[in-house]
């Protein structure tokens, strides 16, 4: 077996187990436990490591912005839930716009690109702004009451 990719293999099974403790903060905090386990990395590196562990950015319980695995398209909740991750929704007509606290954004697209509420054809998320693409712009009202609805924002 290439050594490369043995090390591979066994840099991505740490950065899994440090997702599912709930320990991995930011990349740079991942980068750092990582060369703990003797492996050299860089932020780089990392951030091509979590993309292709399908990690997500979450709230943690005190606020803080943590990765953690996707568990297998389930719909995703943190903590008591979705509930306090959305902070304002806006429409112009074309797109809603959601609008999360900070490193949220893409686990409410995810939970959103999984539930697949009707007339939703795709999300693309930020750091804490999600564009919600409607399948037609008469749906959106519709959508709109849907995410208020299951994220209880009103």
């Amino acid at each position: 077996m290439n050594t490369i990719a043995s090390e591979s293999r066994s840099r991505l099974e740490v950065l899994r187990e440090m997702l599912r403790e709930g320990t991995a903060g930011t990349q740079e905090e991942i980068c750092e436990a990582l060369k703990h386990h003797k492996f050299d990395v860089t932020q780089s590196t990392v951030s091509r490591d979590l993309r292709r562990i399908g990690a997500v950015k979450a709230t943690g319980a005190h606020g803080e912005t943590i990765y953690r695995l996707s568990e297998d398209n389930a719909p995703v909740t943190v903590g008591g839930g979705l509930v306090d991750l959305i902070r304002n929704i806006q429409h112009n007509d074309a797109m809603i716009v959601i609008h999360t606290s900070p490193g949220s954004a893409s686990l409410v697209a995810r939970h959103l690109d999984t539930v697949r509420p009707e007339g939703v054809i795709g999300t693309l998320a930020g750091d804490d702004t999600i564009f919600v693409a409607p399948a037609s712009t008469r749906q959106i009202p519709q959508i709109i009451r849907y995410i208020r609805q299951s994220f209880s924002t009103e």
